[in-house]
């Protein structure tokens, strides 16, 4: 960064020259900068493009900084740790003390049981009135860390670049700013409302953190995990917020038009916001380990869709039109699915349909249009048939396989999906049903 002639520590004679600072009248989303008069040696459009962009990138990842406050010093989260770990002893303490506690003769058991309960509660919320103050300087401190990391590449970013146009040796100019940036595994609690102004982002990966929204009180206002401005990222492809602790998504999220891959495993979610609906290069989408209930309209050109360990009632009639799903996985959705609508007959291009530890009955008659199922897996689902040579085909393609997974070859139609084709009718009449949700009704 030496080499910069105004990066660095600003002086009298060149503040109005720091090319960090875009003039007061400028007010567009780029910095508007005389790069060509201040630096002589930029001649290439490209590189002038790449410097203006490396420029703007420090910049923002500088503003991203500037939201956050000042950094804790060390001794202030040194203490902060010493004094959760204390909180954390203390509380272990009082939960022993309360398990131990002899019940007076004269209360009844189901009495004592509920005021232990509530004394346990009572310890655990005011252990984590304390944890907060504490938590909230270690995760300042965590989100610098990554910010000033992210910072620093990219002003080493704005002097490669300065120096190839230098020496002559060329810049290949993308004029995108910073496109990948990983954070994952940080514990970070939140992201800045600025985090949106990274506009050039394509990869972004918040894996593994502790985002949370956070705890609405009265009179209070609370900032969200993830911002409404990541509706900002306009070129982002890749999303992922696996392993964290949200039970929603903000619906800007449905500003995303160009996001391919979105994971969001291993959360609390309970739905999933409408407007992902909008979402139109959306192909593979991860929502295992949550709790949703339903699905919405309208997901995009999926390829993948993996909703395993979830508490789904069923699918809605339009999960037919989603013609590019390749690879399906319904399973561990245990009592909660029961059926599968007809409509899933129309999922053509499917190659890998996983249904088990359901409490599926009956397979439609529409199964059998499946033609490019490749691995299908039933296993632990109250499956009825009622011709026993049915349940004797079923058991000796099971038996050709492992781990339960259906292999096709060229007689498997022949032999199961057209065998429960010619039957299901039949047997579907004496399975006793669930009434159907009118939200299933709903069309993609």
């Amino acid at each position: 960064m030496s080499k910069l002639p105004s990066i660095g520590p600003k002086h009298a004679a060149d503040v109005e020259f720091d090319i960090e600072q875009p003039r007061p009248p400028a007010a567009s989303t780029e910095p508007s900068f005389d790069l060509e008069d201040r630096m002589p040696q930029l001649t290439d459009p490209k590189v002038i493009a790449a410097m203006r962009s490396a420029v703007f990138e420090v910049s923002q990842a500088r503003s991203v900084l500037k939201t956050l406050g000042e950094r804790p010093d060390h001794e202030a989260v040194d203490t902060a740790k010493s004094k959760l770990a204390e909180i954390e002893s203390k509380l272990s303490k009082q939960l022993e003390g309360i398990v131990l506690s002899p019940r007076p003769a004269e209360v009844e058991r189901l009495e004592w049981r509920s005021h232990l309960a509530e004394k346990e509660k009572e310890s655990r919320d005011a252990a984590e009135k304390q944890r907060q103050m504490y938590r909230a300087v270690i995760s300042v401190d965590e989100m610098h860390e990554a910010y000033e990391k992210m910072l620093k590449d990219a002003e080493a970013k704005l002097a490669r670049i300065y120096e190839a146009a230098v020496t002559g040796r060329g810049v290949e100019a993308s004029g995108k700013g910073i496109e990948r940036i990983d954070l994952s595994g940080r514990r970070l609690r939140l992201l800045p409302e600025a985090f949106g102004r990274l506009r050039g982002l394509v990869v972004l990966n918040l894996s593994s953190n502790q985002l949370e929204a956070p705890t609405v009180k009265p009179n209070c206002s609370s900032q969200q995990a993830i911002p409404d401005s990541i509706g900002g990222l306009e070129n982002l492809e890749e999303l992922n917020l696996a392993s964290n602790l949200l039970d929603f998504l903000p619906d800007s999220i449905g500003l995303l038009l160009n996001l391919k891959l979105l994971d969001v495993s291993s959360n609390k979610l309970v739905a999933l916001p409408d407007s992902i609906c909008h979402c139109r290069s959306l192909v593979e989408l991860d929502v295992s380990f949550n709790r949703l209930a339903y699905l919405p309209t309208n997901i995009g050109p999926l390829h993948v869709l993996d909703v395993h360990f979830n508490e789904l009632r069923g699918l809605p009639l339009g999960i037919g039109r989603l013609t590019n799903l390749e690879i399906l996985n319904l399973s561990s959705n245990f009592s909660d699915l029961t059926e599968l609508p007809a409509t899933i007959g129309d999922l053509t291009n499917l190659k890998e349909l996983d249904i088990s530890n359901n409490q599926i009955h009956a397979l439609p008659d529409t199964f059998g249009r499946l033609d490019n199922l490749t691995k299908l897996n039933l296993e632990e689902n109250p499956l009825c048939y009622s011709a026993k040579g049915e349940r004797k085909s079923m058991l000796e393609v099971k038996e050709q396989t492992q781990t339960g997974w259906l292999t096709r070859s060229t007689s498997w139609l022949s032999n199961v999906v057209s065998g429960v084709s010619g039957t299901v009718y039949g047997y579907m009449e004496n399975v006793t049903k669930s009434p159907t949700d009118p939200y299933l009704n709903q069309q993609l």
